[in-house]
């Protein structure tokens, strides 16, 4: 069987597109390693998933977490950054030289920050290298310091891939345009097709007395998504519950917002769920949110893995108006579109659901229709077929 190393910066637990292509690529007759990160007392170095697929994880360098006399102290201010960057590179440099001596046909590099050393490991190993960018990096939220470097890794390595693949047609276009480059192949972030009926899962948990519906944002919870509105909106609105399942930097202050704005009771907050359990609880809620503001070109290029997971568990949505987002809930009549950065937009589309049972049950079995075609097995094919005609010809690395 044909090897195929994949690298992805995290610990590739609730990676649902690594995963995703990793099994579809096993399931075609590929080997697949996925090289990802190590996080002791959380993740296994070596790991094989029922389907075959091998995780090998790299850790940081115990060494960079000591007050090494050639670092400085861990209190010093310009210290932490260095031993910070020492410790990526030292974890980078494990990758590299696990992936070149795994000796694979094909490199897969899953976003910007691991083709540096998914590049170097396909020209060590003579392999041929696949890069899939999840996001348009240069024009990300939280990556303003990095936009410099990400646009010199990409527009130098981009075109030395034999194969690029990235999440939706606008990205796809711009990558072309920017890096003259030929499109990439696009995947979206669908979900598998599971069939669930409705639960109760949600209100069992949190011991939800009332019969109000269920206002549903799954995802990270990150600037820019637009949960601070969000939460200034459901103040607004009452009979109505609020759930907020993921985590990230924006945690805290939020739950603080929810606070000052009296809404203990009626928001709450449920952590990063594994992927195996996600669709349960989705299916559990009675409209899905996604106000994602416009704060930069990767949102608003953007469609989304929970747009996705909503259709997928039948959910109504209420959703920003970008271009993406909108060809999905237009073509399949599954939700209402709400301008960017607007509260009374929000506030209006969320109340006209909450006060509409039938619209709801309307739109929810639009979802569960449009569920049949909006599925990562309706597309798996493609990526299966790229690797197909990558692999068919002479194996040599791009100089």
């Amino acid at each position: 069987m044909p090897r195929i190393a994949m690298i992805v910066w995290n610990e590739c637990r609730n990676d649902a597109r690594v995963l995703k292509q990793a099994q579809t690529l096993q399931s075609a007759g590929y080997h697949v390693t996925v090289f990802a990160r190590h996080t002791p007392g959380v993740t296994y170095r070596n790991e094989v998933l029922p389907e075959g697929i091998r995780i090998v994880r790299s850790g940081h360098a115990p060494l960079w977490r000591s007050s090494s006399p050639a670092i400085g102290p861990a209190t010093g201010k310009r210290s932490v950054p260095l031993r910070r960057i020492l410790s990526r590179l030292w974890a980078h440099a494990g990758m590299l030289m696990r992936i070149a001596l795994h000796r694979a046909e094909v490199v897969h590099a899953h976003d910007v920050n691991t083709l540096v050393t998914a590049w170097l490991a396909a020209r060590l190993s003579g392999a041929k290298l696949v890069y899939d960018a999840h996001e348009i990096s240069t024009s990300r939220e939280g990556y303003d310091r990095f936009r410099p470097w990400v646009a010199r890794i990409e527009s130098t390595l981009m075109p030395k891939a034999q194969a690029t693949i990235t999440t939706t047609d606008r990205r796809a276009a711009f990558f072309a345009r920017a890096y003259a480059i030929t499109r990439p192949l696009v995947l979206q972030n669908r979900p598998r097709l599971t069939v669930r009926p409705n639960t109760q899962r949600i209100r069992n948990e949190l011991g939800l007395q009332q019969p109000w519906p269920i206002i549903l944002y799954q995802g990270g919870l990150q600037q820019g998504r637009g949960l601070e509105r969000l939460l200034r909106v459901c103040a607004t609105l009452p009979e109505v519950y609020c759930v907020l399942i993921g985590g990230g930097r924006l945690t805290q202050p939020l739950k603080q917002l929810s606070e000052a704005l009296g809404l203990a009771g009626r928001v709450h907050f449920i952590p990063t769920v594994a992927l195996a359990d996600l669709p349960s609880y989705t299916a559990s809620a009675d409209i899905g949110v996604q106000p994602i503001e416009n704060t930069c070109l990767n949102h608003f290029t953007t469609d989304s893995n929970k747009l996705f997971e909503y259709v997928i568990a039948g959910l109504p949505v209420v959703a920003t108006n970008f271009p993406e987002i909108r060809a999905v809930v237009r073509a399949h009549a599954i939700g209402l579109l709400v301008p960017a950065d607007r509260e009374l937009p929000l506030h209006d589309a969320l109340k006209q659901l909450i006060d509409d049972p039938l619209l709801r049950r309307t739109l929810a079995a639009n979802s569960r229709k449009a569920a049949e075609h909006l599925n990562w097995e309706q597309q798996e094919t493609k990526l299966v077929e790229l690797y197909q005609r990558l692999l068919a010809g002479p194996m040599r690395a791009r100089p």
